[in-house]
């Protein structure tokens, strides 16, 4: 242990005394010595036979409060790796929440870490395991965890809506991997720019998703991408929200987060999971060559095809045309045959069709007889049936007639004068005129009246 007298107080210390001395204060104390730690592990790796990572303590809103570095060394990890694999059935990965016994150290170079030196299996799964599992439950129960699987990705696809961080790394490995590819294609993209790091993260992602998707006709795909770094750096991508944004958007998602050990909940719901930025972009350009080679594959084919049916349509076309003259003498010769033929039958059927004629003529004076007989009859039968008709039809007109005079005699009966003076009328004549209007009647004036039996001669007075 280093020690200082008071009178060295006012001397400057090295940055490498100071650090031994902090150093020096840590291995003193016994509350950061041989303790035992409950934390989460984060970018595990093995590396010249020791494991090195990063334990990491989350609030309830899983906002990282805590990191330190830890390693375990190789004369320990065999036995702690053997031990926690037969408690649990799995090897030590990150994202575990895990109990360890640990000594905290600290190097005048690489600063504080902690010398983990025993495992409690009792802690096999860390709380960003449990957050994934969790989120991919409750998609699994809402149905839609498959549902951008659903969407295919088209066989070239070369419209591609890049959701990235400018300026970084992986943005720019994933861009290298198609502006720079082998086979000169071409690829249409544009950044969608978001935090891809932090708390931030999924605000941030789900924002580019929805301007990407304001105008989802002109890609043919997404692709979010982000580099490698620590495992607890790519925490904002185990996020609800933005697990069911990118589940259900309507275009094929390409997922190409960390390095090929690092895993997000967005791996298991996106169409397409790759490794790590440069694995996504030439997954694209491979996926275009594959078309290519396709389609130059059809291309061949159609050529051939075209090639193998002109070469037959010539081979053709040189059979008919030295077989033209022969079949032009072997029709001229049928048809004179034909023509000879005709000519000698001619005759024979000519007098054949001229008995038929006579045959035909001699009988129809029989059929005009026989015609007009026929013709004859029915009109005898036509107007006998006439005759009948219009006896019927005279006998009920004058029937008609009958009764209608018969009626009109009634009325005439009813209507005489007779008959009315019978009645008790009588009627009164001026100059042998019936008078209607008693005021044309003048003094002096005779007037006859007219009674059933008997006339009277008045005078006005």
């Amino acid at each position: 242990m280093h020690t200082f007298a008071l009178s060295d107080a006012a001397c400057p210390l090295t940055l490498s005394q100071f650090a031994c001395a902090v150093g020096d204060s840590i291995r003193a104390n016994p509350l950061t010595q041989g303790v035992w730690i409950v934390a989460e592990l984060s970018d595990v790796r093995i590396s010249g036979g020791h494991c090195y990572m990063e334990l990491i303590e989350k609030d309830a809103r899983g906002t990282t409060v805590a990191k330190m570095r830890a390693m375990i060394w190789a004369s320990s990890l065999y036995p702690l790796r053997s031990k926690f694999l037969a408690a649990t059935g799995q090897d030590i990965h990150s994202g575990m929440k895990v109990m360890v016994r640990g000594s905290a150290t600290h190097h005048n170079v690489y600063g504080l870490s902690v010398q983990i030196s025993d495992i409690d299996p009792s802690y096999t799964l860390g709380d960003m395991e449990r957050l994934r599992r969790e989120i991919l439950a409750r998609l699994q129960r809402e149905g839609i965890i498959d549902d951008n699987r659903q969407y295919p990705l088209p066989p070239a696809p070369q419209r591609i809506a890049v959701v990235s961080a400018e300026g970084a790394a992986g943005y720019g490995d994933f861009m290298r991997q198609l502006d720079g590819n082998q086979f000169g294609f071409k690829f249409h993209t544009r950044l969608f720019p978001a935090v891809m790091q932090g708390e931030r993260t999924s605000l941030s992602v789900r924002a580019a998703l929805s301007e990407v998707e304001r105008d989802a006709s002109r890609w043919d795909c997404v692709a979010i991408v982000r580099g490698g770094g620590a495992t607890s750096d790519l925490n904002g991508f185990d996020d609800y929200e933005l697990a069911r944004a990118v589940a259900l958007f309507p275009l094929p998602v390409i997922v190409g987060i960390g390095h090929e050990r690092d895993h997000t909940v967005l791996d298991e719901i996106a169409a397409i999971r790759l490794k790590t930025p440069t694995a996504a972009g030439a997954f694209l350009v491979d996926r275009l060559a594959d078309a290519w080679r396709q389609a130059s594959e059809l291309a061949r084919r159609a050529v051939d095809f075209a090639s193998e049916r002109m070469r037959g349509d010539r081979l053709r076309l040189s059979h008919i045309e030295a077989s033209v003259p022969m079949l032009v003498k072997a029709r001229i010769s049928d048809a004179h045959l034909r023509l000879t033929r005709l000519a000698n039958t001619l005759p024979a059927v000519a007098s054949a069709r001229i008995s038929r004629s006579l045959a035909s003529l001699d009988s129809v004076p029989q059929l005009l007889i026989a015609a007009v007989a026929s013709r004859l009859r029915a009109e005898d039968d036509s107007l006998a049936r006439f005759s009948e008709v219009a006896a019927a039809a005279s006998e009920q007109r004058i029937r008609d007639a009958g009764e209608r005079l018969a009626a009109m005699e009634t009325l005439v009966g009813v209507l005489n004068p007779e008959a009315t003076l019978k009645r008790g009328y009588s009627i009164t004549r001026l100059d042998g005129k019936a008078v209607r209007d008693a005021s044309r009647l003048r003094t002096g004036q005779k007037i006859t009246t007219v009674f059933s039996s008997g006339t009277v001669i008045s005078e006005i007075k």
